[in-house]
Parts: C-alpha cells; structure tokens; sequence
C-alpha cells in the first residue's frame, strides 16, 4: 500500500467522521506539514546525506560516540554588577556541576565605555558584570584554573580587549596562552543585523574579527576564535530557515576575509564555533541544527577546498530561546525550557545554557540558575537522549524537514552571493528586513490567536506572581566606579600614554591589532581608553533605517 492508497482507504472516510484541530499545520519557517511522513517523502542517500557521526557531511553529529563519550558542556550565561558578585556566581555554578564558565558583560563593557563614562550611567552591572580594567577581570575569575576551565566570552565590538585582560591574567597565574579554552563571540556581522552592540563601520569591525582568528590560530590554539551566531537573528524573530542562512552566509564573510589575507583555509577554520537558539517546535529545532551542520560541511569542502575534516565541522553552542520565556505563568518556562535543551541535544549540541524561569522578569536568582542546570544534568543523566548517537536520524518527518531546511536556507545563500556578499546584503538591510517581516508575521500570529503562547494568549489566570527578583544594588555602582578611580591613580600615565599611541599608529596601518591591544592592557589601560583610540582612527557606525 502506498501514501495515496492509504489516504483513499483509511483517511478520507475518518475525515469525513472527525475532523482535524485546524485548517492546516505549519511550522515556524512557513511549512506546510502533512498527517504522515513516509519514505515516498524523502529522497535518501545516506551515504551522500547522513553517513555515520563524526563522517561527512556529519548530519548525525561530528563526533563517532557524541555523548557516550561525554556529554556535552553546561555552560551557564552569567554575569551581573560587579566582578565580585559574579565571581561569587561563578563559584556556585561550578559547585552545582556546571563544566564550563559563560560571561555576560554589561551594556558599557560590550559597546566600550567605562564605568565613569557618562554614557554608562544607569546601566552599570545591569545586564552583565562590568569590566573596565585588567583588574576587574582578575577578581571576576579570582579562585578559578583557567587552565581547567573552558571560558566562553560574550563580547563583540570590544572583543579583543577582554581576551587580552584574559590572556594577561592567566599569564600572571602561569598559565601560557596555548592553555587556555573557551570562546569569544567576535561576531559583528551579526551586530548590524538583531542585535546592535556595534561600535564601528563594518570594515573595521570585520579587520578587527579577523585579526582576532587569526592571532588566535598562531597563538591561542586550543581556543574558539569566533562563535558565529544565529541566536541573536531568532531572538529578533527570524525563522528556522533564516537562522540557519544567515548565520552560514556571515561565516563565509569571515571565511573569506581570513584566506584574504594570506591564511590558509585549514589554518583556522578547525577552531571556528557558531551559536544556535533552540525554540520550542521540537522537530524543527532538531533538524535546524542538523540542516546546518550538514550544509556547513559542503560549504567548506565544495567552496574553499578545505582538507581538514575538523575544517567542516559544525561545531555549535545553543541557548534556549530567551524570547519564549513569559512573564505570565513565569513556571510554565521551566517546561519551555526542557523541551527546548531537549531539541539541542537530539540535534548534536556540543555545548548548552539552559535560561532560567525568571528571566522575563528579572536577572535570574540562584533557585532559578538552580533549576535551569538541574534541567541539563536531568536530561544527561535519567532521560536516555545521550546514550545514542542522532536518536531521531532516519525519521521520515525529521529526514524531510531537515531536506527543506537546508534547501531553503541554501536560496538565501545563493541570493546573498548574487548581491555581493553579506556585507553588501547588510547594508542594503536585506537580513535585517527579512527577519522584521518574520517577527511581524509571528506576532500577528499570537495577536490574532493563530499561535497559542500559554498563559498569555490562552489558559490565562489572574495571578499574583510572588517571585524572588535580583535586583542591582546601587552601592556595587559606587564601589565600581571607586576602584576604577583607584585604578587610573595608581598606574604609570606615560607607560599607558605610549601604548595606546602604538595602538593607534597601528590601527592607522594594517598590521594585526590584537598584539598592541594586548599591549595596551599589560600597560594598564582601560577598555574605553583603548576602544577611544579606535573610534578616533575608524569612526563609530550610524545604522540605516530600515522599514
């Protein structure tokens, strides 16, 4: 019996008995999806297409034994106020089980301005911890190996002035640059287009990404370099398909920026990350990542001849999708946030943040940061998911979306190519206008109550919610502001007058950055004294107004 024989026998006359909930189902990308999935549906090569994990195209996953061998890293986002209180933060995480430190700076550390900057007044420690000196960073990792800790960065446009504080205070505790592992984010394309903590043109930004891989390459070689990010685009309201063809269309940026400029492809692209959202349409979700990993490997292999398998491989953090969580019913996001870390591990994730249940409402207390780890180390240790590789591999609904997924995420690319790249497709706001219409197209969707969000759209209750909230003392401003006075005090003013002067004659050439930004720190700069030098040399950027 084939698919038509069925639907003529069997669900013609059920239909005409029961109908169905709705018109027609539809995933977050747009597609239509049938009642049934079967091998009619699929055109498979499996050699060609799925092959076995840790082969090409490495759609089962990149690693032969995934986590059989070892789970994947829990790698918690955290950061608030001062260095101290995140330190505190970081310690109990590590108690709890967490295997890798994540760092969230405050707004005036990631768009370049210190504490005692008029611009940064009212959002200090708020949204991060803040670190203006490498003194700060000392006392935020006061206490931890960093030579047995992974560290990941969220930090963009003042990227290469935080892993300089990092390289110089793990240098001061004997610990040599070829030790350390983590990941700076270091991806400005994505700036321009969801998230806007940009400082400068893009060219300059894209110098300063690329100096970043590339010093990285030569001298911090267990170190990601780079985490091309997705997540912020499905934050903004981009679909499946568009997370996937943008992200993928600005890694070929920076792919080509690099070989550009003299390096050879295999040189760097092993040490190259990227950084995925996991929303709540399960299936989607599992074969978003997927499609990606697949489409990334014919990438490097087809397009820049990369030899090295590592080279190819799509390796990838995720967050749960911050822009789920509700402020209404705040406990039903603890569910939300399950079935999303679920849809990351299922699709091959090699590291995870799981948001807490509060965050609509607040920065996330202990129980919650509490929770959300509990969540991952449930899933590793009772659930089963991480005792078979690609446990969704072969199904036929999972094999089709994943087909469709990397075929429409491929004419994005393609129409990105025709338009000059993606840095020609930024300026004339083609991503940013795409991922717009996506968002006002899904929150029609919720208005009109197309899309059920629980608790805000249907199942509503009159509640009075009585949660914990972090708040941000006043006096941590005060006292950050204090030791960066201190600070500023007690340094040598012409040893840091020289350096910046270096960096500055530098940014005026071509020479690679990070060496005099290094410098700069060592000196005891701050990180808005030297982000001040490159705005005085590149300019800031004003973004265009899209529509």
């Amino acid at each position: 019996m084939n698919k038509k024989e069925w639907e003529e026998k069997y669900l013609e006359p059920f239909l005409k008995k029961a109908g169905e909930r709705k018109k027609e189902f539809v995933t977050i990308s747009g597609f239509l999806v049938d009642r049934v999935y079967t091998p009619e549906d699929i055109d498979l090569d499996y050699e060609a297409e799925l092959s076995y994990p840790g082969a090409y195209p490495f759609t089962r996953g990149i690693y032969p034994t995934m986590y059989r061998g070892r789970v994947w890293t829990m790698r918690q986002y955290a950061g608030f106020g001062t260095a101290e209180e995140t330190n505190k933060r970081y310690r109990y995480l590590l108690e709890q089980g967490q295997t890798g430190l994540s760092v969230a700076f405050d707004l005036p550390t990631q768009i370049g301005y210190d504490s005692d900057h008029p611009m940064a007044m009212g959002e200090i420690g708020k949204v991060g911890v803040a670190i203006d000196t490498i003194e700060d960073m000392q006392i935020l990792f006061d206490g931890i190996p960093l030579d047995k800790v992974s560290t990941s960065m969220t930090i963009n446009s003042t990227c290469a002035q935080v892993l300089s504080m990092y390289i110089a205070i793990a240098e001061a505790q004997g610990i040599s640059r070829d030790q350390l592992r983590g990941t700076v984010q270091n991806d400005m394309l994505k700036e321009y287009i969801a998230r806007g903590t940009y400082i400068f043109p893009p060219e300059p930004s894209l110098r300063l990404a690329t100096d970043i891989i590339m010093f990285c390459a030569k001298e911090v070689p267990r170190w990601n370099s780079i985490s091309i990010s997705g997540y912020h685009m499905e934050e903004a309201g981009a679909t499946p398909v568009q997370e996937v063809a943008f992200t993928l269309a600005d890694g070929i940026t920076y792919v080509e920026r690099v070989i550009e400029r003299g390096m050879d492809v295999d040189a760097f692209a092993p040490r190259l990350s990227f950084f995925f959202a996991a929303g709540n349409n399960l299936f989607e979700e599992v074969a978003k990542f997927r499609a990606a990993r697949r489409l990334w490997a014919k990438i490097m292999k087809d397009r820049f001849g990369a030899k090295n398998p590592r080279s190819m491989m799509l390796r990838f953090h995720t967050q749960t999708a911050g822009c789920t969580l509700t402020a209404q019913q705040p406990e039903n996001n603890i569910v939300r946030v399950t079935i999303q870390a679920l849809a990351a591990v299922l699709g091959g994730t090699q590291s995870l943040h799981t948001n807490s249940f509060d965050e609509a409402l607040s920065l996330p207390t202990e129980k919650a940061v509490r929770i959300a780890l509990r969540t991952q180390q449930i899933l590793a240790e009772e659930s089963g998911v991480a005792d078979v590789a690609d446990p969704l591999g072969g199904s036929y609904y999972v094999e089709w979306l994943t087909d469709r997924i990397e075929e429409e995420a491929m004419k994005y690319i393609e129409k990105i190519d025709e338009m000059g790249g993606m840095v020609r497709a930024i300026e004339a706001g083609f991503p940013q206008r795409e991922i717009q219409r996506s968002a006002y197209e899904k929150q029609k969707k919720i208005d009109e109550g197309e899309m059920t969000v629980v608790g805000v759209n249907k199942y509503q209750i009159e509640e009075e919610i009585e949660l914990e909230i972090l708040r941000i003392d006043e006096n941590m401003v005060r006292k950050q502001i204090e030791r960066l006075k201190k600070f500023k005090e007690s340094r040598d003013k012409k040893k840091v007058e020289e350096a910046l002067e270096k960096l500055k004659k530098a940014a005026e050439g071509e020479d690679n950055l990070v060496p005099y930004i290094l410098e700069c720190i060592k000196a005891r700069a701050t990180l808005g004294e030297t982000t001040d030098v490159l705005r005085e040399v590149f300019g800031e950027y004003q973004a265009p107004q899209i529509f």
